[in-house]
């Protein structure tokens, strides 16, 4: 890969029967992708565990390290079993049975399904908005009991088995981090994951129940909160500040709040992540026709040149790369709009924030130098990510940002950030022989040549001691 072919948004892609071949998962990555999703709505552990195994294998044998993201389902609401779908009519009277066998009461012929949340009919008055299976049925809530809600059918449909239930506005007593979520994190710790993304966050404390779970498990995995419904959006600045990454989670926020709401959430969610140098990932419907469809809708496509536009991190694919039919196509549609928004001069324009700290300040200094001279490229050191992560917080406007760390799975993790292009290689004890290394891995990848400009962000040694530094090198 040249240095003028560099992508600097990131794509990941939901792993499912259409992805999970090895010879799919090697076209996947040939083809851009970054970031491996994987949905514990729908998976089992042995499952987890080998499709873990068949992503290391494939990405050795290509020499390119993706990561690893496991999505937890979180505190979900959903219906039972059914025996044969129901077709709910407007106007009909139907329960929620949080008793399964209890009678409907008052002698009425009453059909119901149960739910698999005991308290539900305690969180929710009269009044509510119930919504089943992504919002396609929307019901009123007309009267409670200790056994079921009585509802009114507005919006009819077909329900069918374990349909996700949405109570917009309604705070429910559901612990943010379940039994369910332990028992997968555990097994994805034990098979090597970079992330795990907590569905349905709704304040800091619930991305802090999750990091105290994963320092006793002495796991350096990190955290990516899901915003998806209103509380999220209350309590936005708190959870950037406490989790390590972003992911404005479109399909459930759609359905929580007024669809015109939508594009004004997803933008502020950026900014409040820009502002306090988090990576920020857009998620959902980015190009759902493709699920059956070759090419994407002209709004899809927009969709995606927005979010580039917003300078998001990452864009993700859900359902188009489960089940779709074209799932390579989806990151190659991806990668070839990102490419062309980000050669507008528009994203030049940007006006980073300017973060406290002195070490921030000297980053600060790197990215203006890079963004003065043409054709340059950021050249950084990192045994934590602290460095990566903030010159990328700063989005340079055209350089790349070659990071180099001797940790993989520190390697992995910064796939998920906008403008970086991580590389393993260990760090001498010197800085001065560091460089030259990277520099000798540089040139064997293509990704520099004689006359290229480098700013360098690293440390020195002045009088016995390390102080940050950046240096102008002009490659020979």
């Amino acid at each position: 890969m040249s240095a003028d072919s560099f992508r600097r948004t990131k794509i990941i892609f939901t792993l499912g029967p259409a992805t999970e071949s090895e010879a799919m998962l090697e076209q996947m990555f040939r083809a851009g992708a970054d970031v491996v999703r994987l949905n514990m709505a729908h998976a089992t552990h042995d499952w987890t565990r080998d499709v873990i195994r068949r992503i290391r294998a494939v990405s050795a044998r290509l020499g390119r390290e993706v990561a690893i993201m496991m999505d937890i389902k979180g505190p979900e609401i959903r219906t039972g079993d059914l025996a044969a779908p129901i077709e709910l009519k407007a106007g009909e009277i139907f329960d929620f049975t949080v008793k399964p066998g209890a009678e409907p009461g008052s002698g009425e012929e009453v059909r119901s399904v149960d739910v698999n949340y005991a308290n539900l009919v305690n969180d929710v008055e009269v009044g509510a908005i119930v919504l089943v299976d992504n919002g396609l049925l929307r019901l009123e809530v007309l009267a409670k009991s200790a056994a079921h809600l009585r509802c009114r059918v507005l919006i009819p449909g077909q329900l069918s088995s374990r349909r996700h239930i949405n109570l917009p506005g309604v705070r429910v007593n559901l612990p943010a981090f379940t039994a369910k979520d332990r028992a997968d994190t555990l097994v994805g710790l034990a098979a090597g994951i970079d992330f795990v993304a907590l569905s349905f966050v709704r304040e800091a404390k619930d991305v802090q129940q999750l990091r105290t779970f994963l320092a006793e498990q002495k796991s350096s995995v990190r955290i990516v909160a899901k915003i998806e419904d209103q509380s999220a959006i209350a309590n936005l600045d708190e959870i950037v500040a406490a989790c390590d990454a972003l992911m404005v989670a479109r399909g459930d926020l759609g359905i929580e709040c007024a669809f015109e709401e939508l594009p004004v959430i997803q933008r502020r969610a950026v900014r409040a992540c820009l502002a306090q140098g988090r990576p920020v990932i857009v998620a959902t419907h980015m190009l759902e026709s493709m699920i059956t469809q070759p090419v994407p809708t002209r709004a899809e496509i927009t969709d995606v040149a927005n979010a580039v536009y917003e300078f998001a991190d990452c864009v993700m694919l859900s359902g188009e790369t489960t089940v779709g039919k074209y799932p390579v196509e989806c990151v190659q549609m991806l990668d070839k709009i990102a490419r062309r928004i980000e050669a507008e001069d528009d994203l030049e324009k940007f006006e980073p924030t300017v973060f406290t700290g002195e070490r921030m300040k000297v980053l600060h200094s790197a990215v203006v130098l890079a963004n003065q001279i043409p054709n340059s490229k950021i050249l950084t050191f990192t045994r934590h990510g602290f460095v990566a992560h903030g010159l990328a917080a700063l989005r340079p406007a055209r350089a790349p940002i070659f990071a180099f760390t001797p940790s993989p799975m520190l390697q992995r993790q910064l796939r998920l950030v906008r403008a970086v292009e991580p590389f393993l290689m260990p760090l001498a004890n010197e800085p001065d022989a560091t460089i030259e290394n990277a520099l000798a891995l540089l040139r064997r990848a293509g990704r520099i040549a004689p006359g290229d400009k480098l700013i360098v962000a690293t440390d020195i040694l002045s009088l016995d001691r390390l102080v940050d530094s950046v240096q102008l090198r002009t490659v020979t």
